[in-house]
C-alpha cells in the first residue's frame, strides 16, 4: 500500500502540478511579449542594418547589367597596334576559349572549393570571424572567395579596407552575382577584371606584356604565374622580383597538383619553366607622342569612353614610316651631339635620372619629325621629343619657335604669285631699317658677304637674307607676305616687320608642315590630322573625319615655287646633308626648303616629294646656340635625307644594325610635270632673253607663269658696236 499510497500520491502530485502548468501556460503570453518584442525588434534592427549597410552596394540591376571597362586600342593606317588608352589596360577573352589549365591556376590558389559553394565558403567566413574574435577587426584576411573578389572588382563602392563592413557589403553583392551568373561567367569576369600588375589588367593584356602571347596560348607554368601574381601584383611580378615571383609560381603549380589539375610530375617540370625578365609585348606604344595626340583629340569628342569604352581607334600612323623617322632623328641627334663645338649636356648623360624635367625645358638637345601625306594631310609619323618619359612636351605640336630661312619660301610664294619671276634681279646687298626706338637694325647673311645683283632663284637656292628682307619689304609687301604666311596654314601671330623676311616670328612645327603641303600639291593646302576613323567596341563607326582642303595658290605659282625648292635640295643649302649625308638619290625627287636662325639656335629643314612630306627641327628647348656654325643644311636636311632613303630605297642589313634590312615604303614616284609653265633659257646676271650678246656660261633654264617672261635679250655690248657673230 505504501508503494500504491506513494504512485497515487505522485498521481496528484502530477495532475496538480499539471494544473500549475497549464495555467501558467495560459499566462504565457503575458511573459513573453516584451521578449518577444524586444526579438522582433533585434530582427528587424538587424535586416534594416544588413540592408542598409549595402544602401551604396550596386543594385540587382546593375549586377545583372554588368560589362567591364575595357581599353580603347589604338591602331596603325594597316591595323597595328601601337598603343591603348585607358587607367586599366584590358581586353576580355572568353572563358571557352581558354586551356583548362588557366582558370585552374586561379582556383587552386584563389578558391579550392570555388565550384561548391554559393558565392560564400563558410570555412573561409569561420577563420575571418575568428579572426575579427581575436583582433577586433578583419585584418588577418581570409574568407574571400573568387566571386567575393570579383565583387569588390566590379564595384568601387564596396571598397578595399579590411573592415568588417567591407567584408559584408562584399558577401552581399557576391550572393547576389551568384544568383544572377552561372560559375562559368563568374570565373570569366574575374580573369578579365582582376589587376595582374604595371596596369594591366586581365589575363588576355596580362599574357601579352609578360609573355608576348594570348591567354589560350598559355602553358600551365605561365597560367600559374598569372595566378600568383594576383595576390600581389606588383610584388610578385617576374619583371620586379624574381625570386618571389618563382616562389609563388611554384606554390600555385603544388596546388593545382594536390587539385589533381596537375600530375605531381608535371608540376615538378613546370616548376623549373624559366621566368620573363622583361615586357615581352613589342607593341607597346609605338609611337607615344602621336598616341597621346590622339587621346587628346579622341577624349574631346568622346569624353571618358577614350579610357573606359573600349574603343577601336584607327590612325593615319605608318608603323614603318615612324621607325624611320626615329632611327634618323637618333642618328641625327647623335651627329649633333658629336659636333667639336657642341657644349651641352649631352643625352646620355642626363637619360638616366628618374625625374621628369619640367615639361618644356629639358637640358639637352631636343628635336621633332612630322611626316605627313600632302595630298590627304595624313600624319604618317611624328617624333615629339627625345624622350617621352622625361619630357612630354610634344614639340611638333606645341613648340613656338622661329623658323629661320625656312619662312623665305611664304616671301617668294607672295612675290610669284604676284607675278614676279623667279628671274627677277635684285642685289645682295647692305640693308638698314630704322626700328620703333630708333636703332637701326642691320641683318647680316650667314657668310657674312655680300653678292652683288643676283636673280631671285639663285638667292632662294642660297639663302641669301638681303635679297628676302628686300623682296618683301620693297617688292611685295610686308601684309602681302604675312597673309600668304596666313593663307597657307601660319596661325601664330605675324608682326609687319622687315625681319618676318627671314622668319623671326615665332610658329609651330606642325603648321609648316600643313603650309608646305600647299606646295607639295600644288596649291592645296590639307589639314594635318591623325585619326582614319574611331569605331565601337562592337566595329560601329563612331566618327570618320574627313580631310580639310583648301586651294590656297594658283596651281602653276605653286609649280614654279616647288622647282626653286628642287634646286634648293638638288644644288644648294640642302644638297649636300639630303643627298650626300642623308643618302637620298637624285633619282628621287625632293623639294624643299632649310631653316637657320640667329646665333644657330635653331635648325630647320622642311621639305617633300610628290607623295610625302616631312619637316625636321632641332634646338634646346630653353632658346640658345646649338653649337657655333650649325645650320639646317648640315644638321636638319641630313635627317630629311635620311628618312626619305629609308622610305624610297629601303635599308640594307648592315645599316639596320645587323638584324635585316627593309624593304622600301613607297615607290620613286614621277617627278613634277612642269606643264603649263613656260621654259626659256635666261641669263643669270640679268634675267633677261639668253642671247648671242652674253656669255653662255651665264645662261640657264627657267621657268614662268604664262606672261611674267621676259621679252627682251640680254646685251653686254649696250653702248660698245656690236660684231656679229658668223656661223
Amino acid at each position: 500500500m505504501g508503494k500504491k499510497q506513494t504512485s497515487w500520491s505522485r498521481v496528484r502530485e502530477g495532475a496538480a502540478s499539471g494544473g500549475r502548468m497549464a495555467g501558467r501556460a495560459l499566462r504565457l503570453p503575458w511573459v513573453w511579449v516584451p521578449l518577444l518584442f524586444i526579438l522582433a525588434l533585434g530582427i528587424g534592427f538587424g535586416w534594416g542594418a544588413w540592408r542598409n549597410l549595402c544602401v551604396d552596394c550596386p543594385s540587382i540591376a546593375q549586377i545583372h547589367t554588368w560589362e567591364p571597362q575595357q581599353t580603347s586600342k589604338v591602331f596603325s593606317h594597316d591595323g597595328q597596334l601601337i598603343g591603348e588608352l585607358g587607367i586599366e589596360r584590358r581586353t576580355p577573352v572568353a572563358y571557352q576559349a581558354l586551356p583548362s589549365h588557366v582558370p585552374q591556376a586561379f582556383i587552386a590558389v584563389e578558391d579550392r572549393r570555388f565550384f561548391r559553394h554559393q558565392g560564400v565558403d563558410g570555412r573561409g567566413v569561420a577563420r575571418a570571424v575568428l579572426g575579427v574574435a581575436v583582433t577586433g577587426s578583419f585584418r588577418g584576411g581570409g574568407g574571400s572567395t573568387i566571386t567575393q573578389q570579383l565583387a569588390r572588382n566590379m564595384f568601387e563602392t564596396i571598397g578595399f579596407e579590411k573592415r568588417v563592413e567591407r567584408k559584408l557589403k562584399e558577401l552581399q553583392v557576391a550572393l547576389e552575382l551568384e544568383r544572377a551568373y552561372s560559375k562559368e561567367q563568374i570565373l570569366e569576369a574575374y580573369m578579365n577584371q582582376i589587376n595582374l600588375g604595371h596596369g594591366w589588367w586581365g589575363i588576355q593584356t596580362a599574357a601579352r606584356n609578360y609573355f608576348g602571347k594570348d591567354a589560350l596560348e598559355l602553358n600551365p607554368a605561365e597560367a600559374a604565374m598569372l595566378a600568383a601574381i594576383a595576390n600581389r601584383p606588383m610584388y610578385y611580378s617576374p619583371l620586379r622580383n624574381q625570386d618571389a615571383a618563382r616562389s609563388r609560381r611554384n606554390l600555385v603549380l603544388d596546388r593545382m597538383a594536390r587539385e589533381g589539375f596537375l600530375s605531381r610530375q608535371e608540376a615538378s617540370e613546370w616548376q623549373a619553366h624559366p621566368l620573363p625578365s622583361e615586357r615581352a609585348d613589342g607593341s607597346g606604344t609605338d609611337a607615344p607622342y602621336f598616341t597621346e595626340w590622339v587621346r587628346q583629340i579622341v577624349q574631346s569628342r568622346f569624353g571618358s569612353q577614350v579610357y573606359t569604352g573600349g574603343l577601336q581607334i584607327h590612325t593615319t600612323l605608318d608603323v614603318g614610316m615612324q621607325r624611320a623617322a626615329e632611327g634618323a632623328m637618333e642618328r641625327g641627334f647623335n651627329r649633333v651631339e658629336s659636333r667639336p663645338g657642341f657644349r651641352h649636356p649631352k643625352y646620355e648623360e642626363t637619360a638616366d635620372r628618374r625625374e621628369a624635367f619640367a615639361e618644356s625645358n629639358s637640358p639637352y638637345l631636343q628635336g621633332m619629325f612630322v611626316a605627313l601625306d600632302p595630298h590627304t594631310g595624313s600624319v604618317r609619323a611624328l617624333v615629339g621629343g627625345r624622350d617621352y618619359e622625361q619630357s612630354r612636351f610634344n614639340r611638333a605640336l606645341q613648340a613656338r619657335r622661329q623658323p629661320g630661312s625656312s619662312f623665305k619660301t611664304f616671301v617668294y610664294a607672295a612675290a610669284m604669285a604676284a607675278g614676279i619671276p623667279a628671274s627677277y634681279i635684285l642685289a645682295d646687298a647692305p640693308v638698314v631699317r630704322s626700328q620703333v626706338d630708333g636703332t637701326e637694325w642691320r641683318p647680316q647673311n650667314f657668310s657674312g658677304d655680300f653678292d652683288g645683283d643676283m636673280t631671285l632663284r639663285e638667292a632662294f637656292r642660297r639663302s641669301i637674307n638681303m635679297v628676302a628682307i628686300k623682296l618683301a619689304d620693297e617688292e611685295v609687301g610686308l601684309e602681302t607676305v604675312a597673309q600668304t604666311a596666313r593663307r597657307l596654314g601660319i596661325r601664330t601671330e605675324i608682326p609687319r616687320f622687315p625681319s618676318i623676311a627671314i622668319g623671326s616670328p615665332d610658329v609651330l612645327p606642325i603648321q609648316m608642315a600643313e603650309a608646305y603641303s600647299a606646295f607639295a600639291a600644288l596649291g592645296t593646302k590639307v589639314r594635318p590630322f591623325p585619326i582614319l576613323r574611331v569605331e565601337s567596341a562592337d566595329g560601329e563607326v563612331l566618327w570618320e573625319p574627313q580631310p580639310e582642303r583648301t586651294q590656297v595658290l594658283d596651281p602653276l605659282a605653286a609649280r614654279l615655287m616647288v622647282s626653286l625648292m628642287e634646286d634648293v635640295v638638288d644644288r644648294g643649302t640642302a644638297a649636300n646633308g639630303v643627298r650626300n649625308v642623308g643618302g637620298l638619290p637624285y633619282e628621287v625627287p625632293a623639294a624643299g626648303k632649310t631653316g637657320t636662325t640667329n646665333n644657330s639656335t635653331d635648325v630647320w629643314f622642311v621639305g617633300f616629294t610628290p607623295d610625302i612630306q616631312a619637316a625636321v627641327w632641332f634646338g634646346m628647348d630653353r632658346p640658345q646656340r646649338i653649337y657655333t656654325g650649325a645650320t639646317g643644311g648640315g644638321d636638319a636636311a641630313p635627317v630629311w635625307g635620311d628618312f626619305m632613303r629609308q622610305v624610297y630605297m629601303g635599308t640594307e642589313e648592315e645599316a639596320n644594325g645587323g638584324g635585316g634590312g627593309t624593304p622600301p615604303l613607297l615607290e620613286i614616284p614621277e617627278p613634277w610635270s612642269t606643264e603649263g609653265l613656260i621654259s626659256l633659257q635666261v641669263d643669270n646676271r640679268t634675267g633677261l632673253l639668253a642671247s648671242q650678246w652674253c656669255p653662255e656660261n651665264r645662261r640657264y633654264t627657267e621657268f614662268f607663269l604664262p606672261g611674267t617672261e621676259p621679252t627682251e635679250p640680254c646685251d653686254d655690248t649696250s653702248g660698245r658696236i656690236r660684231v656679229p657673230r658668223w656661223p
